[in-house]
């Protein structure tokens, strides 16, 4: 069995979702009554934000190259990010990691193509959907994406970072969120919408609607579990 290290806490309760879903996984697919290796490193949001923030992103690589390489003295195998805004700067940590990374964007790009899906809403922080890291990965798979406008885009990140990374899930932001994609699926024939941001499918996860959802916690977290098995 291999050791999976997260980063972690950016912010805290998607990190509660994801340990508590990589054992659960873990646990349907190895019913001996064992349980994955984890090391978690919860590192400083507030840091990881600034940085980000004020588009200081060889800050965020310097950053978290350093907390993965925390997790591999620690005896981590591999490890993951439990965010997605911080995958603006993945191919420069990972380039500096004595270990593998899994890509949250890599892992959703090829369950998108194992579905088929040739169409999808990108939704998430305005770093993500304005970003080049989800294009850059699914037009090589020749999969289109398409964004809220601008206006849906300020709600979407506002909403984020003053509600969600705090753990604050309102029903009146759930049901705006999933209006905006809604009108994508209709206007602009997406077939599914990307939960771009692991704290939106803490908000959205368990909706009453007809809306097709990639949840990348939980495809992120299978693939991490397929790395710890492997």
């Amino acid at each position: 069995m291999k050791t999976a290290g997260l980063i972690g806490g950016l912010g805290p309760e998607s990190t509660v979702d994801y340990y508590q879903s990589i054992i659960e996984l873990y646990r349907e697919r190895k019913p001996d009554g064992s349980y994955p290796q984890l090391i978690i490193n919860s590192v400083d949001l507030q840091k990881v934000r600034r940085f980000i923030e004020r588009n200081e992103l060889a800050e965020v690589a310097r950053y978290l190259s350093g907390q993965v390489q925390r997790l591999a003295v620690a005896g981590a195998d591999f490890a993951i990010i439990t965010a997605t805004t911080p995958h603006l700067v993945f191919d420069d940590v990972q380039q500096r990691s004595p270990i593998a990374l899994i890509s949250i964007v890599q892992a959703t790009c090829d369950a998108a193509s194992a579905m088929g899906l040739k169409k999808l809403t990108l939704l998430g922080t305005r770093f993500t959907m304005q970003g080049r890291f989800f294009p850059d990965v699914f037009s090589a798979a020749k999969i289109a994406l398409v964004t809220p406008i601008a206006s849906e885009q300020d709600y979407i990140h506002e909403k984020y970072i003053d509600e969600l990374l705090i753990g604050k899930f309102l029903p009146e932001t759930r049901q705006r969120i999933l209006q905006i994609a809604a009108r994508l699926a209709e206007e602009e024939g997406a077939e599914a919408a990307i939960l771009a941001g692991t704290e939106l499918p803490l908000l959205l996860r368990n909706s009453d609607s007809r809306i097709r959802f990639l949840d990348t916690t939980r495809i992120h977290v299978s693939a991490t579990v397929d790395t710890i098995l492997a």
